[in-house]
Order: C-alpha cells, then structure tokens, then sequence
C-alpha cells in the first residue's frame, strides 16, 4: 500500500518565526515551543488524529485569509491550544498550523 507523506507548516512565515522565537525565549516559552514540537511530531504520523471544529464554528479570518475547507485543534499541556487545517492532494498531505494560543485567547478567536 502506498501512503501519501505527510507534511507540517505554517501558515505564514511570521508564525514560524514566532515559533523559532519561543526557542529562545523563557522559560515557559521554551515549554510552549517543545509542545509544539510533539504537536508537529504528532501531527506528522496522523493528522485527522485531533478534534474537528465545526464549520459553524470556524472563525472568519481563517476562511478570509486562508481559504480553509477544515479546520482541527490540537489540545497543547497547559490549557494551550494549536489550530490547523488539513489540505491534501494526489501527491502529499499537509497540516497547516495557523494559530496557537492558551486558553482564554482560544475562547475569545472562537468566541465562546
């Protein structure tokens, strides 16, 4: 049987670099940038392994500045959230993360 690989990005280049800063950051940053990193290892062996986010519930920015067809979250330690989409084709699939944030911002994006 032939799988697709599977692939993890970003949505823009200023997330990654965000990403890449929390390297270096404190403490808690540090923390944060290593549960992303199991995310993004996670992620990588099975991607619709997370929640999906009904599409009622999607927040319009995504579907503006993304053009999203699905959107998941991944639950971080913590209370930290990291949202993606998934886009596939003949070739590979892709988790796009676009967003991460603790809790109380997850609730306010999402307006819950």
């Amino acid at each position: 049987m032939n799988e697709k690989p599977i692939y993890v990005t970003f949505g823009s280049r200023k997330l990654e670099s965000n990403f890449e800063s929390l390297k270096k950051g404190k403490f808690q940053d540090k923390q944060l940038y290593n549960f992303i990193e199991r995310a993004i290892k996670d992620l990588k062996k099975n991607p619709a392994n997370c929640i999906k986010i009904p599409r009622k519930l999607w927040p319009k920015i995504y579907i503006q500045k993304y053009g999203i067809t699905n959107l998941w979250k991944y639950d971080l330690p913590n209370g930290w959230r990291l949202v993606y989409t998934i886009k596939t084709n003949e070739v590979m699939i892709l988790s796009v993360i676009l967003e991460w944030f603790n809790h109380k911002e997850y609730e306010s994006r999402f307006k819950y």
